[in-house]
C-alpha cells in the first residue's frame, strides 16, 4: 500500500496541474480550446471524446471538479495501482464521452472532468463487493456517505449540466470495476490460490 501512495499522489497532482494549465491556456486564448468539447452525433467530434475530459468552461467549473477528482482519483489509484487505475479512467472517459456523443442535446458542447468523477465514484462504490474485500467495501461506504449526493447530477434536472456525461461516467465506473477486477487464478483442482498481480 505504501509503495502505491507516492505514485498515486504524484499522478493526481500532475493530472490536476495539467487541467489548470489547460484552462489557463483556454482563458488566455479566449476559449480556443472549447472547440474540443463534444458536440453530439457529429462524426468528426468522436476525436474529442478523450480531450473533452481534460477541458473546462472556466475556472469556476474546474474548481468545482478539482477536489473530488483529487480525492477519488487518489483513493482509486492507491487501491488499484497506477496501471490498473489508468485503464479504469480510460474506460470511464470513453463510456462517458460516447454516451454524451450519442445522447446529448443538439447543438450542445460538453467538456469537463465530472464524467470521470462520477465514474470513479461508481468504481469505488462497487469495487469492494466485486473484489470481495472488506476494506474496499468500507472505503466504498465512506465514499458513498461523502459523495452520495452527487447522484442527483446523473438525473436530467438542469439543462445547463451534462447529466448524460455524469450518468454514463457512473456506468463506466461500475463497468470498469467488473472489467478490471483482480481475477483469481485457478489451481489444478479448481481451488482459488490467489490474485493475479
Amino acid at each position: 500500500m505504501r509503495a502505491r501512495a507516492k505514485p498515486a499522489i504524484c499522478l493526481m497532482l500532475g493530472w490536476v496541474a495539467l487541467l489548470w494549465v489547460l484552462e489557463g491556456v483556454d482563458t488566455a486564448s479566449g476559449g480556443a480550446l472549447d472547440s474540443f468539447g463534444i458536440q453530439p452525433r457529429e462524426p468528426a467530434e468522436l476525436a474529442d471524446v478523450v480531450p473533452a475530459a481534460f477541458l473546462h468552461f472556466g475556472f469556476a467549473h474546474l474548481m468545482a471538479n478539482t477536489l473530488p477528482l483529487l480525492l477519488l482519483g487518489f483513493v482509486a489509484a492507491l487501491r488499484s495501482g497506477v496501471r490498473r487505475f489508468l485503464a479504469v479512467v480510460l474506460l470511464i472517459i470513453l463510456t462517458s464521452g460516447l454516451g454524451v456523443w450519442f445522447t446529448a442535446a443538439p447543438d450542445s458542447n460538453t467538456a469537463g472532468a465530472s464524467g470521470v468523477i462520477f465514474g470513479l465514484f461508481g468504481y469505488l462504490l462497487v469495487r469492494g463487493f466485486i473484489e470481495r474485500s472488506l476494506l474496499d467495501i468500507g472505503i466504498g461506504l465512506v465514499i458513498g456517505v461523502l459523495y452520495g449526493s452527487i447522484l442527483w447530477g446523473a438525473l436530467p434536472t438542469d439543462s445547463q449540466i451534462s447529466w448524460q456525461g455524469h450518468l454514463f461516467g457512473l456506468i463506466g465506473g461500475v463497468l470498469a470495476a467488473f472489467v478490471f477486477r483482480e481475477r483469481a487464478r485457478e489451481g489444478a483442482a479448481g481451488a482459488t490460490v490467489g490474485p493475479v498481480t
